[in-house]
């Protein structure tokens, strides 16, 4: 019987342990969660979500600070257009977090970063530019285009002096998804170096609908590996979502994957930025307790914990602060919920907004609790101490159990 070991990702003349973490945002993928899987010869991912407010928070900038300043005057008026993002500080916040990222790596592996299509911040193109720009600027090994279809995304770094070299992949929940962006980046004359597959188990926000329990991940995967046989593209296919444990890997790796993407369990280690205390409420997930809803303001599914603070939370659109959510006219979805709430309690001193949730400020404070499916199943991944908390975990000790365990083992840390 193999292992995960047994294999290896060949990008380009790099070949590398096939485990990549996901890029989960907002700083929830650290730096240093990031490095350890490079260090350990696999591919780790930081995130551009929110790249501001990370940099305040890592490198002591003030940009949230500085913004709010600047468009407090707008902070009752519902029409957000006026509310623009810096260019320079977009550009300096992402080099700051990638060089401050890549000025520590060691090991084989590699460092990418996740750049989600879906954070168009009051002006998409131009945003979305600067935030890929920056990034191969300062060094990031590869760049993985998230949260869209990105069938633009390739032409705003064509004429990048690292275009033809650095890394890049797309995250797609289809074959449709994937032809499109094929057919849209083809005038570019560069195919993905590696295509993510995101099955409907996945964590956070979802490229399905809300009938997601309808599809399969592994169904997908043959319906595009047939599909690329038949047509002669040959680029490596990574799975996610749902991939529990180094067996899980291995049956997708012997299907001629070249790699799996990870991030669950890596959600309670000791590298990973949640809180400890929201990591403990990961381990003591029930399978009931876990709900695909769509509070997201994106538009797109997103599944969580029920407990999550952001349900219901009727908190005043920081936009003048963040927007980053903002589409290209000033509107967000959330604002228009919270206005309809107001308006339907108008006495109320605070109101509950069900429907939509303030995405950028809950994830800001680590209060939207997105999580995979089998988050219930971390609590088999670790040890409960007489507190009732559980031992969290190293993650070399999770990377090395998905490199080396079998027959669907879970190897548990050693007991405190």
């Amino acid at each position: 019987m193999k292992c995960v070991d047994d294999f290896r990702l060949t990008l380009g003349d790099k070949e590398v342990v096939p485990i990549m973490i996901g890029g989960m945002g907002v700083d929830i993928s650290t730096s240093d969660l990031a490095l350890e899987a490079a260090r350990l010869g696999g591919v780790g991912h930081i995130s551009d979500a929110m790249i501001k407010t990370v940099a305040d928070r890592r490198y002591k900038t003030k940009y949230v600070r500085e913004k709010l300043k600047r468009y407090k005057f707008n902070v009752a008026n519902s029409d957000k257009s006026v509310v623009q993002f810096d260019m320079g500080e977009i550009a300096e916040a992402t080099r700051l977090h990638v060089e401050g990222t890549m000025s520590r790596k060691t090991g084989d592996g590699l460092v990418f970063i996740n750049c989600m299509e879906k954070l168009t911040m009051n002006a998409p193109k131009e945003t979305l530019r600067v935030r890929l720009r920056s990034a191969l600027d300062a060094g990031i090994d590869g760049v993985t285009l998230a949260a869209g279809l990105h069938l633009g995304s390739f032409a705003l770094i064509e004429d990048h002096p690292r275009f033809r070299d650095v890394k890049l992949g797309i995250i797609v929940s289809s074959l449709r998804a994937l032809q499109l962006f094929l057919k849209k980046s083809a005038r570019t004359n560069r195919l993905p170096d590696y295509v993510v597959v995101e099955g409907p188990l996945a964590g956070g926000h979802l490229g399905f609908g809300m009938d997601w329990s309808e599809y399969d991940l592994a169904t997908i995967v043959t319906e595009i590996q047939q599909w690329m046989k038949e047509n002669d593209v040959n680029i490596p296919l990574i799975p996610a979502g749902g991939i529990f444990t180094g067996t899980d890997a291995v049956n997708f790796l012997e299907t001629g994957c070249a790699a799996v993407q990870v991030a669950t369990r890596f959600t309670v280690s000791n590298e990973c930025g949640l809180p400890d205390d929201v990591k403990q409420h990961y381990f003591k997930a029930s399978e009931e307790e876990i709900e695909v809803n769509q509070i997201s303001p994106t538009g797109y599914p997103m599944r969580m914990l029920k407990s999550s603070p952001a349900i219901g939370s009727g908190i005043r659109p920081n936009c003048e602060a963040y927007g980053y959510l903002l589409d290209s006219k000033g509107s967000c979805q959330y604002i228009d919920a919270y206005n309809k709430a107001v308006a339907a309690q108008p006495e109320a001193r605070r109101v509950s907004v069900m429907e939509k949730t303030c995405l950028c400020t809950h994830m800001r404070n680590f209060d939207c609790w997105t999580c995979g499916h089998y988050t219930y199943r971390l609590k088999d991944t670790s040890h409960k101490g007489e507190d009732g908390n559980y031992a969290l975990l190293s993650a070399e000790h999770i990377f090395r159990d998905y490199q080396f365990s079998k027959e669907g083992r879970i190897l548990l840390p050693d007991a405190a």
